[in-house]
């Protein structure tokens, strides 16, 4: 064999072990796509919330006013799952500014791996525009943008602390496009316990 055939040689095998490593990290490039896929899989993430909920709210009165001036209310949240990635929530609470109904509607999109959060009060009107988002270690974000008194603003809402017995939600407005949010609802919920009825 002279040179030139063994240079060919060469470059025909080394061509070929190429082909094979490229094989092989697209094969786990696509494995390593799937599990990222299922570890994203965020039908479940709010299986945790289930059941009845005693809660106590603190609301900021007057948001993106400057005002620091905070109610307080008890209450409770009813949370009653629908199917896999869907569940309904009546929340109930009473304090120095009145009697307030909230329902929640959240519906996972499996697609975009995010949750879509609805809120409905009593008062009659209709169900909001989505708060989308998804968890990601233990905590919840979720974001939209809505028109508070004439201005349109961003809203924030999360969930944080969660442990099978207690949780923590926050509410914050951002009207500068999200440089500085302001929180103006805190609600910390405790598991209430199977009693004898």
């Amino acid at each position: 064999m002279n040179v030139l055939e063994y240079l060919r040689f060469y470059l025909l095998c080394l061509a070929v072990v190429l082909q094979s490593l490229h094989g092989a990290a697209q094969q786990t490039s696509g494995a390593s796509n799937t599990t990222q896929e299922l570890a994203h899989d965020g039908q479940h993430d709010f299986d945790w919330d289930i059941g009845t909920w005693k809660i106590h709210v603190r609301r900021l009165q007057g948001p993106l006013t400057g005002s620091t001036t905070w109610v307080e209310y008890d209450g409770t949240d009813v949370v009653r799952k629908l199917w896999d990635g869907a569940n309904e929530g009546l929340i109930e609470w009473n304090g120095p500014a009145g009697h307030l109904q909230l329902f929640t509607l959240r519906l996972y999109n499996p697609s975009a791996h995010q949750w879509n959060i609805y809120f409905a009060n009593s008062g009659g009107d209709p169900l909001s525009l989505p708060a989308v988002g998804e968890f990601k270690n233990g905590h919840g974000e979720f974001y939209d943008q809505e028109v508070y008194k004439g201005k349109t603003i961003l809203l924030r809402f999360s969930v944080s602390d969660i442990t099978p017995n207690s949780c923590r939600f926050e509410q914050a407005f951002s009207a500068d496009g999200g440089k500085t949010w302001e929180v103006n609802l805190i609600v910390t919920e405790t598991m209430v316990k199977d009693e004898p009825k």
